[in-house]
């Protein structure tokens, strides 16, 4: 099939990887490729070269003087965003983009929903996150003719009161990336460092039960970062910086445990997809998706913000299984099931 794969126009796919989104896009666009299918990725500036990027012109408009001394005026990024995927739904729209069978919306802007009904061919777009105004009014201009999947049935149970019959095609990880390590190592923690993704939480629970800590992903929120992270670190809590997955595969393979801390409903949670690959069980909060992706036989979850909780719960959770863990992952995480998912939608769709 001939598929148009929308992506962000903000965050550079390559690696070490913004967020899990540009992870996703990766992982998609290669798994696709793989089985034959032509993908267009259409992407902002920056992008590995090997995905053969197509890239959203980011056509600035100019605006006076006058103009941005209005109160409502938007951020520059938000201008560049809204003009770069106006040109590209124009271009896919009168063909001078190319010609698809399909047009997946994998990106977060609301343009590609709203000027769906233009395209020639059909749209399914992923629902990465919980409901947004801008994405909601998107869905509510005229009837949309757009498809919806979610990452998760609890982001499907979030979009419903919008789109009840979104379909559930869960994120994967390549296993032949993610393989198992021998375990028996720090605890790990990985992800955006952020407020939301709970690191500080994860450091205090990983100090109170005894554990050494290594901490890995982008500094999101350098303020957050420089507050709650850097001085907290020690010769028990290490920052081993922003990875490429195969070096987070091998501090993943290396760890005893996985924590998993989000102070917010996350829609999915690739980290327990990645540790799991890797045969490192997970430790973490019951929260958005998580209670969805594991079993009892992989991981631990406690109540959510429950410092004292996760700490009492880190021992047991070291001792769980690692080739369950990796099994686990291989039958209900994988890359080859996530492609399955959206080649029978494709064909769904393209009939």
């Amino acid at each position: 099939m001939q598929i148009a794969l929308i992506a962000s126009a903000r965050f550079a796919i390559r690696q070490p990887f913004a967020g899990g989104l540009e992870a996703h896009t990766w992982a998609l666009a290669g798994g696709l490729r793989k089985r034959d299918h032509k993908v267009t990725v259409f992407a902002g500036a920056g992008c590995d070269p090997l995905l053969g990027v197509t890239q959203i012109a980011m056509r600035r408009p100019r605006i006076s003087s006058a103009a941005r001394r209005d109160v409502s005026m938007t951020s520059q990024e938000w201008m560049d965003d809204h003009h770069g995927y106006l040109q590209l739904m124009l271009a896919l729209a009168d063909g001078s983009a190319g010609t698809f069978d399909v047009v997946h919306n994998n990106c977060l802007h609301h343009l590609p929903v709203a000027m769906a009904r233009m395209l020639p061919a059909p749209m399914l777009t992923t629902l990465h996150t919980p409901p947004t105004p801008w994405l909601e009014s998107a869905i509510q201009v005229g009837d949309c003719p757009a498809t919806f999947a979610a990452v998760s049935h609890h982001t499907a149970r979030a979009w419903a009161h919008q789109i009840p019959a979104a379909r559930v095609v869960r994120n994967g990880v390549d296993a032949t990336v993610w393989r198992p390590g021998p375990g028996g190592g720090n605890a790990v923690w990985s992800g955006r460092l952020a407020p939301e993704k709970g690191a500080d939480l994860a450091i205090a629970a990983a100090r109170k039960a005894g554990i050494p800590l290594d901490i890995v992903g982008p500094v999101s929120d350098p303020a957050f970062f420089g507050e709650h992270i850097e001085p907290a670190l020690g010769n028990d809590v290490r920052y081993l910086g922003h990875l490429d997955h195969a070096a987070l595969a091998k501090v993943m393979g290396r760890a005893a445990v996985c924590l998993v801390t989000p102070r917010w409903d996350e829609p999915y949670g690739l980290v327990v997809a990645e540790a799991l690959a890797c045969g490192t069980p997970v430790c973490g909060f019951a929260r958005g998706a998580l209670p969805e992706l594991v079993n009892e036989d992989v991981a631990i979850l406690v109540a959510p913000d429950d410092v004292a909780a996760l700490a009492a719960a880190l021992p047991a959770a070291r001792l769980l299984s690692r080739s369950r863990a990796r099994k686990h992952a291989v039958e209900h995480c994988s890359h080859e099931a996530m492609i399955d998912g959206y080649e029978r939608l494709y064909a769904e769709l393209a009939t």
